[in-house]
């Protein structure tokens, strides 16, 4: 069975009790942890607790086939259910993982995580075709998303936020959720003992974080400068951030550039489509849209989108590596800019 997006924030809360094995896959690896342990404290509250909480990883699974079942029926010391945690699993293990769905054994929660999978995945036809299993695909946060995750972190520690400040969180936060939910935790503490967290308290706490670098990534290719690419996916990678979210939040602003410049055509004005965009753009960010704008014809805008798309969509094909794919399609699009001439 597979989840669909609108049916995910239910089953979390409640999973399916035909549903002994959870697939959880995605880009996103912050997001499929979290999900992860938000579905094993369903069953155990206590996520350290040695006798009801199992860790295994692709090492463990391939000395013993047989791993997995024997975990899935043994009884905790002291009773209770008990939770099986697959880490880092792929289509290398999707034999012993069908194996078990055919032949389940015990009542134990057992729940798999994973990173991107195509639809032709193996592993993702085996959870998804299986009465006893469920597939939850984990999706990079939406604007909207977002802005609910600094809610609730904000909500947590009693805080109140300045709208300015949500929509620069927006603007610079990561499309890994683990990176967020950080960042926001260290935000919380630095204006914990204020009345309301402001855009100042947001800029001094997320402006140098890992999540800048994604923003530099995009302007060094809306700008055309390839050394400054270079550079920027070079400190992408050594903080561990993911390239293909990268990949995604270039195609969700050359979509922005798109929308604005057809708005545009339609008879708008440049500062009603732009106020039309949700979520609104940071206002710091105003300029350098603008002049996109102007630098960018409607015509390069839809072929950089088709290389973004097209590059996204052979990330998860799984044949060939995600850095060089999303650093090969960045490298076009940077180039046909610069022979537009430089700002």
């Amino acid at each position: 069975m597979k989840l669909k997006a609108a049916q995910v924030d239910s089953f979390l809360r409640s999973p399916d009790a035909k549903a002994q094995l959870i697939l959880i896959y995605g880009e996103d690896e912050g997001l499929v942890r979290e999900r992860g342990a938000t579905l094993a404290k369903t069953v155990v509250a206590d996520l350290k607790d040695p006798f009801r909480i199992i860790e295994l990883g692709p090492p463990q699974l391939k000395e013993d086939g047989g791993r997995l079942r024997d975990e899935a029926a043994a009884i905790s010391f002291g009773g209770g259910r008990r939770v099986v945690r697959l880490r880092d699993v792929g289509d290398a293990q999707a034999p012993i993982i069908a194996d078990f769905l055919q032949h389940p054994a015990g009542d134990a929660l057992i729940v798999c995580e994973a990173g991107s999978l195509p639809s032709r995945s193996k592993l993702r036809q085996a959870v998804e075709k299986a009465g006893n299993g469920m597939a939850l695909p984990c999706y990079a946060d939406s604007g909207r998303d977002l802005e609910g995750l600094i809610k609730s972190v904000m909500d947590e520690h009693n805080l109140q936020i300045e709208r300015d400040a949500v929509r620069f969180l927006i603007a610079n936060l990561g499309s890994d959720r683990m990176i967020s939910r950080n960042e926001l935790q260290k935000l919380a503490l630095y204006a914990l003992n204020q009345p309301q967290v402001t855009l100042a308290d947001a800029m001094a706490c997320i402006g140098d974080s890992s999540a800048r670098h994604y923003d530099d990534v995009l302007q060094a290719v809306s700008a055309g400068n390839v050394a400054n690419l270079d550079t920027a996916l070079t400190r992408l990678v050594e903080e561990g951030l993911n390239p293909v979210g990268a990949l995604r939040m270039m195609i969700g602003y050359f979509q922005k550039l798109h929308l604005v410049k057809g708005q545009v055509s339609q008879g708008m004005s440049v500062e009603q489509a732009m106020k039309s965009l949700r979520p609104p753009l940071f206002f710091k960010a105003a300029d350098q849209f603008r002049a996109n704008l102007s630098y960018w014809p409607l015509s390069h805008i839809q072929r950089a989108l088709q290389i973004f798309l097209e590059a996204e969509k052979d990330c998860k094909s799984g044949l060939a590596i995600p850095e060089t794919l999303a650093h090969r399609a960045m490298i076009k699009v940077t180039v046909a800019r610069q022979k537009q001439g430089r700002r």
